[in-house]
């Protein structure tokens, strides 16, 4: 699953980087989004319109799309005529970034008014040939916009729109009615199915701030779970997939929207982001469970064991292609804590890390990794990037984390292991050092001195 990126941070100071917000992989937009079933009817460009002052409706953004438009225009652009339809580049790209312009519903409401405007749908004699050229390209952009983004459809207004000018074309043809019915049924099930989001999964339990080791009952070793590497990342790679599911492309534009301009690193959830926020939180609790796994054990053989085994995983998640998990556990394992660990680190065979480690170095923007991720998806690089196609190649990126996002998982699930990953306690920040220094004893004063407070805090030690 290569979300392909650097993202924001973790909460905590030590945390780490989710690769769920910033995009770096590019790489062509899905051609094609569950529409089989529809007709694909010719475009020969779109309804005539007069560009307004500061348009450059002469340079193109896709086939017949203008790069520089008034938003009407692009609006325009957006509805169907009974001798055009516009491309489905154009329908992802515009639907994706229209919304920071826009609310969705309000678009929906002046698109149906658009078509209802120009096909003359409220006069009393219907042009039934024109009509019946229309319907079919009326109903496939609704299909196409309530498969890619339909959540755009949980208000009853929309609904209301799309009956109402549906209603419209019916006389010509009861199959349009039927059609309608279906489609709505068919959101109907997709808007339950992500009702049934992971919002249960978001592991509750907060992080432990004591180095005592829990009770068997409350906490248990991975290792004594799982001990093959290989489950392990099968059942890593479950658990990404079952989240990036429920994620909606555009929920990564809501998440720019809303990001505070005082924290330029950090986004700003809403309601509208949840989703993205129970990724963001999965995948910095992976991060710490990976380095409380490792700052747990007392005894330094065991740790380096730890070490050694998820390295090992980190190198099945690439094998797999599951760079999100693979990028989490690199992360972890490079936290401070873990990282300090210098004596533990020398009985581990650290040549397959550094090769991992490489994969995820930062440097060129992630250049090696999204080298791996083109690999892994067999796929070329051939995107462009320029000022005036900022909305182009968000949608390109964003459209193939649809692609990433519809792999189904071709491991079973081991409800064991998955039920361990998500509620098995971690350590907090203070919780890891405090560990980590009462593994390997502080070499500084700085590290002493916190070490000092730690034991106070947590133990009640001086």
């Amino acid at each position: 699953m290569g979300l392909g990126s650097r993202a924001g941070s973790a909460s905590q100071e030590e945390g780490a980087r989710c690769p769920a917000r910033e995009w770096t992989c590019q790489a062509d937009m899905p051609q094609t989004l569950s529409t089989s079933d529809m007709v694909t009817p010719s475009s020969p460009g779109p309804p005539p319109t007069k560009p307004t002052d500061g348009e450059q409706a002469h340079q193109p953004l896709l086939d017949g799309a203008p790069s520089s438009a008034s938003l009407d225009t692009l609006i325009q652009h957006l509805v169907p005529t009974a001798d055009y339809y516009p491309e489905k580049a154009y329908i992802f790209t515009f639907l994706l970034s229209s919304r920071l312009f826009i609310e969705p519903q309000e678009l929906l409401a002046r698109v149906c008014h658009l078509c209802i405007e120009q096909q003359q749908l409220d006069t009393p004699v219907l042009d039934k040939a024109r009509v019946r050229k229309f319907g079919p390209k009326l109903l496939q952009l609704l299909a196409e916009w309530m498969e890619t983004f339909p959540r755009d459809f949980q208000e009853e207004s929309t609904i209301g729109y799309m009956k109402d000018v549906v209603g419209r074309i019916t006389p010509c043809d009861e199959a349009y009615r039927r059609r309608m019915h279906q489609l709505l049924q068919a959101l109907q099930q997709k808007l339950a199915a992500l009702g049934q989001g992971p919002e249960s999964l978001l592991c509750a339990d907060k992080p432990i701030a004591y180095r005592t080791k829990p009770p068997a009952s409350i906490h248990r070793e991975l290792l004594g779970i799982c001990s093959d590497p290989y489950t392990l990342a099968q059942q890593l790679t479950h658990v990404e997939l079952e989240r990036l599911r429920h994620i909606g492309p555009e929920e990564f534009v809501q998440a720019f929207v809303n990001k505070d301009p005082l924290a330029s690193t950090k986004p700003c959830f809403s309601d509208k982001t949840k989703n993205l926020e129970a990724y963001v939180k999965w995948f910095n609790r992976l991060c710490y469970l990976v380095a409380t796994e490792i700052c747990m054990p007392a005894k330094k053989k065991r740790r380096a064991q730890v070490m050694e085994f998820f390295i090992d995983v980190a190198r099945e998640c690439f094998n797999i292609g599951n760079f999100n998990s693979l990028m989490a556990i690199i992360s972890g394992m490079n936290m401070s804590p873990v990282s300090r660990l210098k004596k533990t680190w020398a009985k581990v065979k650290t040549a397959k890390f550094f090769i991992l480690e490489h994969q995820m170095d930062p440097t060129g923007n992630f250049c090696n990794y999204r080298t791996a991720l083109r690999g892994a998806a067999h796929r070329s690089l051939t995107a462009h990037s320029s000022r005036e196609k900022k909305f182009l190649e968000l949608a390109k990126q964003v459209g193939e984390f649809i692609t990433w996002k519809q792999v189904e998982c071709p491991f079973e699930q081991d409800p064991i292991i998955t039920h361990y990953l998500y509620t098995t306690p971690i350590f907090s920040e203070d919780g890891l050092y405090l560990a980590s220094y009462e593994s390997e004893s502080p070499e500084n004063h700085t590290e002493k001195e916190r070490w000092k407070t730690l034991r106070s805090s947590i133990l009640g030690k001086t």
